[in-house]
């Protein structure tokens, strides 16, 4: 690797603001804002809006939408659409 062209790689911690779950982990992402962690070391904090989580996918609590009132709304928009003369 080339000397100094590359991001600084250090601890920085993730907060995941959905569901309020801190993650210490590596990575080149840098901010200003900063949390004293468990060790007593005091890390860069990035906010995320979703992580794995709070993520449905990952935690098994997707919602379900209202197709019925979609299906209903097509049918009616398209009633006479394509039909014999």
């Amino acid at each position: 690797m080339k000397a100094d062209i590359h991001p600084q790689y250090g601890p920085v911690v993730f907060n995941d603001l959905a569901s309020g779950e801190k993650i210490l982990t590596r990575s080149t992402a840098t901010s200003d804002k900063t949390i004293e962690w468990e060790d007593g070391n005091t890390y860069p904090m990035i906010d995320v809006e979703i992580s794995a989580a709070s993520h449905p996918f990952y935690t098994g609590k997707q919602r379900i939408m209202d197709t019925a009132g979609r299906v209903e709304r097509f049918n009616a928009r398209f009633k006479g659409f394509g039909g014999k003369k």
